[in-house]
């Protein structure tokens, strides 16, 4: 047996994908955790009603949004000497003036995120079951 055949034997197949990450075209791979994507599940239905592309657009601009307000929020807590609650407070409403940037979901998902980014407990409205829930 020669060396050729040997190397080839061991070669191992590729790994396939895996199923909770999606592969856009530039070939990153987005893992969208199940808080998100259940925002656009409708009500009475398993799947969500945006395409995988979309929803990782959204997912993308909305993680992006709580990661950039980080240092906002910390500082408007500090500097104002107001409450974390408070400061979640203010970016919720911040992010509900622009409804054709984020819907009012996707803005409370990415306050929650904001919450979890600062190691800030999440707000009293985000605890709280929705009516008809």
């Amino acid at each position: 047996m020669d060396n050729g055949s040997v190397n080839r034997k061991q070669r191992m197949p590729p790994r396939p994908p895996s199923p909770s990450a999606f592969s856009s075209e530039d070939g990153s791979q987005i893992l969208i955790p199940p808080s998100f994507s259940s925002l656009f599940v409708p009500p009475g239905r398993l799947k969500p009603a945006l395409g995988a592309r979309e929803m990782a657009a959204r997912y993308e601009l909305c993680e992006d949004m709580a990661q950039l307000l980080t240092e906002q929020a910390a500082q408007q807590q500090f500097q104002l000497g107001i409450t974390e609650d408070l400061a979640l407070d203010r970016c919720l409403q911040g992010l509900l003036s622009t409804p054709d940037v984020v819907s009012e979901a996707e803005a409370r998902w990415v306050v929650c995120r904001l919450a979890e980014l600062l190691n800030w407990p999440l707000p009293a409205w985000a605890l709280t079951p929705k009516e008809g829930s």
